[in-house]
Formats: C-alpha cells, structure tokens, sequence
C-alpha cells in the first residue's frame, strides 16, 4: 500500500471514544437521582435506608451517621382493649375474692371497705375503724385474716405496693403520737410490717406512706366524713 493511501485513509483506534466514559458517569448519576426521588414520594422508610445504603456504599461514603426510627405510635383502640382485659383480669384475679371474702366474713365493715380498680391501680381503702383503734397503731385482731387474704392475693401479682395511712384533722390528746401524720405513718408501717412477715411479699416491693389530715376523701365537718377519711389504703400499682 502506497504511502499517499495511508495518508488518506487513517487508521481509526480500536474501542469507544472517550467521552462515552463521561457520558456513562453521568447517566449513572441520574439514575441513582431518579431512584432517589422515587424512594421520597412512596415515604417508605425500609425502602428508603435500603437505598441509602446502597449509595453510600456505591460512592464510597466512609462515615456513618446513626439513623433513628420516629417513634412509633398506639392505636387507641387497641390501648382501651388492651387496658379493659388488664382490668378485667385484675378484677377476676384480685378484687372478686377480696369482696367474697368481705361478704362471707367482714359483712358489718363491708361499707367501710372500698375496692377502687383504675386504669394503673387497685387501691383497697380501710377506713373507720375497721383497722385501728381510735389513737393507735395496732391492727385490730378482727382484721387479720382479711389482711392474710389481700396479702396471698397480691403476693402474685407484679408491680409496687404502696401502704398509705390518713387521719381525720380532729387533734391527737395523749398516747404515743404527737401528731395525725406520726400516726398515719405508724398505721401504715404496721400493715406494711404484717404483710411482709404474714404474706411472705418482697420488701422491694412494698413501701409506706403517711398523710395524716392532709389528704381527706371526704369533709371533716360531720362525723361520717371523719370515719371515711382515717383509712388505710392498700395500692397496687401497675
């Protein structure tokens, strides 16, 4: 071959011309932006750490940011159901044989015996007499047995028990205590002290409380009030 054909006829280099190569990055890059606007507009969280990932690893990202999920909502229907069949259970397991036993043997106390079941409690209220004797902080021998009843009925249950002691505001005259809230605070020591020995309960689970006159559930003026608000309350929280 001449060289005049040569010279006119060039060889052409063999493969793709160069800006292919740019052309292929760039087709590259908009796709992954298009699969980046797809994984927004469906708000699909899985789909979208998933992608994430992905492109972190395909342009070589080296940090890592922790990715915390919004916290996830309760429907509230499914919360009152939930709730209704603790109660419901509660009820079945705890306060039906606590009135059975008030019925069958505690029938002249019963309207002074309260069993109060709330959404996060059972409280179980003493009150009058029922417990103590007017000034004192020794259980009446009378109530033990409902006592040993409360006490094997809330050793199986879960939650913090807590002992609280009211009074009325009328003042103390004589004996051991100064003050409602020394007493308060003394009554409620004892049921905690007769529940721990009696019904085997943890002491981590049990703590006292006391309020004297402080915290009345009904007024001080008539003497049905008075006996409705020196009490004795056994809660079992949840």
């Amino acid at each position: 071959m001449s060289e005049e054909l040569l010279q006119n006829n060039p060889i052409e280099e063999e493969g793709a011309p160069a800006w292919v190569v740019t052309f292929g990055d760039l087709m590259s890059l908009l796709l992954c932006f298009f699969v980046l606007l797809l994984s927004f507009s469906e708000m699909d969280r899985k789909k979208y750490k998933i992608v994430s990932g992905s492109l972190a690893h395909a342009f070589g990202i080296q940090r890592e940011t922790p990715v915390f999920d919004s916290p996830k909502g309760q429907k509230i229907i499914a919360k009152e159901f939930d709730q209704a069949i603790i109660i419901n259970k509660i009820q079945d397991k705890l306060v039906k044989p606590i009135i059975v036993e008030i019925e069958n043997n505690f029938q002249e106390l019963k309207d002074l015996i309260e069993v109060d079941v709330s959404e996060n409690q059972v409280a179980i209220r003493l009150m009058g007499e029922t417990t103590f004797d007017l000034g004192k902080a020794e259980i009446r021998p009378q109530m033990l047995p409902l006592l040993i009843k409360i006490g094997a009925l809330l050793k199986g249950t879960r939650g913090e028990i807590i002992i609280a002691g009211h009074t009325d505001n009328l003042p103390l005259r004589g004996g051991p205590y100064k003050s409602n809230l020394g007493l308060s605070m003394a009554r409620a020591a004892s049921v905690a002290d007769f529940l721990l020995k009696k019904a085997s309960i943890e002491p981590d689970k049990i703590s006292t409380m006391g309020f004297g006159e402080h915290r009345p559930l009904a007024t001080n003026d008539t003497t049905q009030g008075r006996e409705k608000n020196r009490r004795v309350e056994i809660i079992l929280t949840m």
